[in-house]
């Protein structure tokens, strides 16, 4: 993995602040006291206003060198940019139509994705999310050049392009699974990060696309991407991975974990029992309560077991892997909580 990457995950984006739960991303710009922030394209040329949060209106005037905001018929602000209200639609993957032309759609996809023009790169985005829902064996060759632009848009500070390009991330994982595993590293980056800022819209976004990673990609392949990001420094980044991990183990089954490695899982598990954010230790503990229904159900999972049977009980193996106060803390979480309903495939 690359050192850029890991930089990334060092630093969340500054959270945002307004409000961007609702289910469409509304382009008229915020006013906090006497500026205006992120002000956008298409200024229509004669007098125009715009509604802002709370009901409140901004008068726009436009001029050839610059354009300015009234607010509230008082002090006027100079952007310099021209401004437009739009709004985007975030269309739910059941709810995505097929496309007319699909040839002349996989011939824009790349140039609209890479276009400057964000209007046309959210619409390129979800010709993507409908290529991977009703052709995805056409887009398929494509896949090498596409998953850097969809990585681009989700770097994008445009709220917009972010979040319609977490829901692609999401559709793309769902149709191409473990094909995408040579491409995922720079997804991952960018979904963990995502999931971890405050603007809760987005973040929710990202989080359906890593469960949506995690039950579409192998999780043999996907347990070792997975795994650096558990020692990550910043907490947020973590408790996402921590998540993702403990959601895939299951998915190996007793015969993938045995080949895996239940003393590498028991391990991980462990070392995040003490984490600082508690969604990474309620995923430790979740994943530990796993691991034990599997190795009380199968003691051949363990070499150490096989050829030692003393050491079969659960405990006296959590001793043999662990320091003696991690294996204390597996046990007081193991002994302690109720297992009910958290069986392997349940």
């Amino acid at each position: 993995m690359s050192g850029n990457a890991l930089r990334d995950l060092n630093t969340l984006p500054t959270p945002e602040r307004k409000n961007d739960s609702s289910s469409k991303g509304n382009f008229t710009k915020p006013c906090n006291g006497k500026t205006i922030e992120n002000v956008e394209e298409q200024l229509k040329k004669s007098l125009s206003s715009v509604q802002i949060n709370g009901g409140e209106t901004l008068n726009l005037q436009h001029n050839k060198s610059s354009t300015s905001v009234q607010i509230n018929g008082g002090e006027t602000v100079n952007v310099g940019v021209e401004v437009a209200n739009s709004e985007v639609e975030y269309i739910e993957s059941e709810n995505l139509s097929d496309l007319e032309d699909v040839d002349t759609c996989l011939k824009k996809l790349l140039p609209g994705l890479d276009s400057k023009d964000w209007i046309l790169v959210v619409e390129t985005l979800n010709n993507v999310r409908r290529l991977s829902v009703f052709h995805k064996e056409r887009m398929h060759s494509m896949l090498g050049d596409l998953i850097p632009l969809v990585v681009k848009s989700l770097k994008n500070p445009r709220s917009a392009v972010c979040k319609t390009a977490i829901m692609t991330s999401a559709d793309i994982f769902s149709a191409y699974n473990d094909d995408l595993i040579d491409s995922l590293d720079p997804l991952l980056v960018q979904l963990l990060l995502k999931a971890s800022q405050d603007k809760r819209f987005v973040c929710e976004a990202a989080e359906r696309a890593l469960e949506a990673m995690t039950t579409s990609v192998s999780p043999m392949l996907l347990l070792p991407k997975l795994q650096p990001y558990l020692k990550n420094r910043n907490p947020r980044i973590r408790a996402k991975a921590s998540m993702c991990f403990s959601r895939s183990v299951p998915r190996l089954g007793v015969e993938g974990i045995k080949e895996y490695g239940i003393d590498k899982l028991i391990q991980v598990a462990a070392s995040q029992l003490s984490d600082q954010l508690p969604e990474s230790r309620e995923a430790a503990r979740t994943l530990l309560l796993e691991l034990q229904t599997v190795y009380e159900k199968s003691h051949g999972l363990s070499t150490v077991v096989s050829e030692n049977p003393e050491m079969g009980s659960w405990e006296n193996f959590c001793l043999s892997k662990l320091s003696p106060l991690s294996a204390q803390a597996v046990l007081r979480v193991t002994t302690n909580i109720t297992r009910e309903g958290l069986v392997i495939g349940s």
